[in-house]
């Protein structure tokens, strides 16, 4: 892994850039802790001394709510106080431009669509929208604070977020897959790479896959292209060395 993000790295990646037909970005939380949201898998991320990922399940949603719903009240009021910042920005930019096409993204902050992106494919759903657990009736954000229930079949509230135990949604990632076969280039931006089967993504395409993240990523994968270094300062230098070279 390089130390930094060098200057021949970028130059490299920005060439991979000009020369693809179709791009793909993906994202992880790594992408979202610049605009002050808490990635909840680093060590200062556990809540309260317990580990996330043992809330955001089915299990506690069905048996432990008031837990799951205090996690996820506090995830919503977080947030509020959030923004996209530069990199979601120069996203969305770069893809109005053409130089990318599709960004598929495991984070549900719907950050991306804020900074002006379209096409997000949203693998892990989203935190800004809510139905029902029991019955799937849409409901609102104020019903789920307020811990109301449905007002359809009195079933507890949830955010529309893919919980650990749930499967991703089909159609999301049928097309993801989709474009990860197209892509000429597969960019993956802040994520640790953890998670089954966005993992797997990386491995499905024949183009050239380029990792941007500030810590080392575990496992096998054998990118083209691995760049360290905070997502926002990375794509900032992309889009100086984009208008020149």
């Amino acid at each position: 892994m390089h130390n930094h993000a060098k200057r021949e790295t970028i130059i490299q990646l920005v060439q991979f850039m000009k020369e693809s037909s179709h791009t793909v970005i993906l994202t992880g939380a790594g992408m979202s802790t610049e605009s002050g949201v808490p990635d909840f898998r680093s060590k200062s991320g556990w809540w309260k001394n317990i580990d996330p990922r043992s809330v955001a399940t089915v299990e506690a949603l069905e048996e432990n709510y008031d837990l799951f719903h205090e996690f996820y009240s506090m995830r919503i009021h977080a947030l509020a106080k959030c923004l996209p910042h530069k990199g979601h920005h120069l996203l969305a930019n770069w893809q109005k431009q053409g130089l990318i096409h599709t960004i598929a993204t495991q984070n549900v902050d719907n950050f991306h669509q804020m900074a002006g992106a379209s096409n997000v494919q949203t693998l892990h759903g989203s935190i800004r929208s809510f139905r029902c657990h029991h019955c799937g009736a849409p409901s609102k954000e104020n019903t789920f604070l307020l811990k109301e229930p449905c007002t359809n079949c009195g079933g507890n509230i949830r955010p529309e977020v893919v919980l650990f135990g749930e499967p991703l949604p089909e159609k999301t990632w049928q097309n993801v897959l989709q474009h990860i076969h197209k892509a000429d280039l597969v960019i993956v931006i802040g994520t640790s790479l953890e998670v089954y089967p966005v993992n797997q993504l990386p491995e499905m395409t024949n183009g050239h896959t380029v990792l941007l993240n500030l810590e080392e990523v575990e496992g096998k994968y054998e990118f083209d292209l691995m760049i360290k270094g905070k997502a926002k300062d990375v794509l900032e230098r992309v889009d100086e060395l984009l208008k020149i070279v």
